[in-house]
């Protein structure tokens, strides 16, 4: 089956700076602050000629808003508040009218069709008090690239004010589940981060589990049960093209890329025993990385790959642990109450997102690598798989409800929530869903 390109068609993006960002610009979030108070911001409408063109700025300012209000770090103002026009902002703002509905930021653009039918989308971010300019850049593309080019200017405004890298350019993988508890479907589908451009990489006929993205985020590895049996495969998004690892009977999670792209880790099953194994995609050459008689699951790369996380029940129950990524110094790091799960590295390396079960149900948590510093930052009757957004400050997850004694509930639906614990937000998606993995920023 052929699967669509997720690049937008012909998006050859150009990205040009357009004036200098004045040292004079204080507006600034610190991110790290808890119980933070998000920032009054004002979006206006992009400007435009045509019709075409104006409603295409309100398209891209509306999803640039959506994008900032969602982090939970910014409140943008309802435009019906706005005093100065769209029009006349093209000469300069009046920041008293600004700052007269508290605006702290000013964002403003203009989007124009060019002679070659492309398009060509320009924003400057305001400091309103300080009655600056922050940035200010320009992006072309084809026409069907509008809603990318709003994500990319949204994580311009989001590193500007915060320092972070922003992370609205991204995409997420997930397990989609539909039919009756007991005859699960589960497809594999895809979508941007805001739940847009939704779609559908398998058919439902094999059951598919834990797909995670590759370096590169142009292809995703995944389990699959073909006849019953296990199967690893990659599948290749710009193709469409299916490429299958290997057998592997027993496996218990699928595989996770390394951050070079070349390797795949796994936890494999072999004589009623789970190891941890590495596999080098150029070769195929399979490697074993832990020896023992207990079950190591849930590997997962450090971002400059020299460790791996990993969880077993060596212990006694199940607890994290981390060792080098050739296999040797293997250290327990979770001494907390509870059993402990599927442990992810988060892209900035400072963090281990896991999963965590204790008497009173299910929580996603983080700690530092050394095992220090443990977190705990949403709870449910069933929460579980958290996947890192590529800046290292927002997680995603998925989140089971009670079944009750007629077998009704047991819904599944994915959640985003930040480092604070304080912005928990459900991603809308068709169906049910789980399993999510984040992209890394588009290329």
């Amino acid at each position: 089956m052929r699967i669509p390109v997720l690049k937008a068609l012909c998006f050859a993006l150009a990205v040009v700076g357009l004036w200098a960002v004045p040292a004079a610009a204080q507006v600034q979030i610190d991110i790290n602050k808890p119980n933070l108070q998000p920032m009054p911001i004002a979006v206006t409408n992009f400007a435009g000629v045509s019709g075409q063109e104006a409603q295409m700025g309100q398209d891209i300012a509306g999803v640039i808003s959506a994008d900032l209000e969602r982090s939970g770090l910014f409140k943008p103002i309802d435009r019906k508040a706005f005093i100065q026009t769209v029009d006349s902002l093209q000469v300069q703002p009046r920041f008293a009218d600004w700052k007269a509905i508290n605006a702290q930021a000013l964002v403003q653009g203009r989007v124009e069709e060019t002679q070659d039918g492309r398009l060509r989308v320009e924003f400057r971010l305001w400091d309103v008090y300080a009655e600056t300019q922050m940035i200010g850049q320009a992006y072309n593309a084809a026409p069907q690239g509008w809603r990318r080019i709003a994500h990319m200017i949204a994580d311009a405004i989001y590193k500007r004010i915060t320092g972070e890298d922003g992370y609205f350019d991204t995409q997420i993988v997930y397990v989609a589940e539909s039919g009756p508890q007991k005859r699960r479907i589960k497809r594999l589908a895809i979508m941007d981060q805001d739940g847009e451009n939704h779609r559908f990489l398998t058919d439902g006929q094999e059951l598919v589990l834990t797909p995670r993205f590759s370096p590169n985020q142009r292809e995703i590895t995944y389990m699959s049960y073909y006849h019953n049996q296990p199967r690893v495969y990659v599948l290749h998004l710009d193709s469409g093209r299916r490429e299958l690892l290997g057998d592997f009977p027993g496996m218990t999670f699928a595989p996770r890329f390394s951050p070079d792209g070349n390797k795949v880790i796994m936890s494999l099953a072999k004589d009623g025993v789970t190891n941890i194994y590495e596999m080098d995609l150029r070769t195929r050459h399979v490697t074993r990385l832990t020896n023992d008689p207990f079950i190591d699951t849930s590997p997962c790369y450090s971002p400059d790959g020299t460790k791996i996380t990993f969880n077993s029940d060596r212990s006694g129950t199940q607890q994290l642990y981390v060792m080098n990524a050739d296999g040797s110094n293997q250290q327990r790091i979770s001494f907390g109450d509870g059993r402990y799960a599927t442990p992810v590295w988060s892209p900035r390396g400072d963090l281990i997102a896991f999963t965590k079960f204790k008497g009173d149900g299910f929580y996603i948590g983080v700690m530092r690598p050394d095992g220090s510093g443990e977190r705990l930052l949403a709870h449910g009757f069933l929460v579980e798989g958290p996947t890192w957004a590529p800046n290292g400050r927002v997680l995603a997850f998925w989140q089971q409800t009670p079944t009750d004694s007629r077998g009704r509930g047991g819904t599944t639906k994915l959640y985003s929530i930040d480092l604070t614990g304080y912005n928990e937000r459900q991603i809308v998606t068709p169906l049910d869903g789980s399993d999510p993995a984040w992209s890394p920023l588009i290329p």
